[in-house]
């Protein structure tokens, strides 16, 4: 794990975060997740230096369009993001997984 994913993890492993359960470098078919709540299907991605080039940009545009088309939330950061305003980057996790989740949506529609 990188310094930010280390840093984030300390705030969101054993049910840290109003009690969520996270997982940390899961496996969604063919993609490996950084982050992962399956209660919200939720994904969360730290991104540090090497996303900042075209290719690797266009790998996680493809990624994120799968994991969404499979339902999930995908939540993106970078490493400074956590580094430098973690209380930023909990406030949108945290704002993230009390909205109700899409599938539960879907059926009270």
């Amino acid at each position: 794990m990188t310094a930010a994913e280390k840093l984030l993890w300390q705030k969101l492993r054993s049910r840290r975060l109003v009690n969520y359960k996270f997982r940390r470098q899961t496996s969604i078919d063919q993609y490996i997740v950084d982050f992962y709540c399956a209660e919200k299907r939720l994904v969360i991605e730290l991104d540090g230096d090497v996303h900042g080039f075209t290719a690797q940009q266009k790998h996680d545009q493809e990624r994120e369009r799968y994991l969404k088309s499979l339902g999930f939330t995908v939540l993106r950061f970078t490493n400074q993001d956590v580094k430098e305003s973690m209380e930023g980057v909990l406030t949108a996790i945290l704002e993230t997984v009390t909205l109700p989740s899409p599938l539960k949506r879907e059926r009270e529609t």
